[in-house]
């Protein structure tokens, strides 16, 4: 018994030393990153998670550069029922570029989002560690210019989810999904 405790602190330590280790991409340029992308897939190692995953559709998120260097973040995503969920947060930029904080009124955390991979014109590979309650949780996103990315993109996002210390069952490429009207 001891040794399987052992084990799991093992694994909960190099889970929380990856996590703390991932830093934004070198020469990250805000600009490019403006305008509509498609959520193609989410991975969590929160709890919810698990309840909510099956029912999960791909959404799209819009990213706005203020003048200051911060960044809008604007999501929707449409029910089954044709209403429009939504959400919107002003990350506020850091002294590292590429990463940025922001407060989550609806969900009650703090958020730490890196934007550790990208190619404007194509994807966006972005880490966030949400903190609740003292309650550490990390939730990795890639964001597609389109509703379709390679194989080797969503690999290199399955690959990075379990690096950050995500279980393979908490990593989701989202199904398709209609868009909201003005998304």
């Amino acid at each position: 018994m001891t040794t399987a405790i052992m084990r799991l602190l093992g694994v909960l330590l190099c889970s929380i030393f990856a996590t703390a280790e991932v830093m934004p991409m070198a020469d990250f340029d805000l600009q490019p990153m403006a305008g509509k992308w498609y959520i193609v897939g989410f991975a969590t190692n929160a709890q919810w998670f698990v309840n909510h995953r099956q029912n999960m559709k791909m959404g799209t998120a819009i990213l706005t550069p203020t003048a200051g260097g911060d960044l809008d973040l604007s999501y929707a995503n449409l029910n089954s029922d044709g209403s429009c969920w939504r959400m919107t947060h002003l990350a506020k930029k850091t002294d590292t570029p590429g990463r940025f904080t922001f407060r989550s009124q609806r969900w009650n955390n703090e958020n730490d989002m890196r934007v550790v991979d990208a190619r404007p014109d194509e994807f966006a590979l972005v880490h966030t560690i949400k903190i609740k309650d003292g309650v550490s949780e990390v939730l990795n996103k890639i964001y597609g210019r389109s509703a379709d990315l390679s194989p080797e993109l969503l690999e290199k996002f399955r690959q990075f989810s379990l690096d950050t210390g995500i279980s393979a069952d908490n990593i989701a490429i989202l199904p398709p999904n209609g868009e909201c009207a003005d998304a």
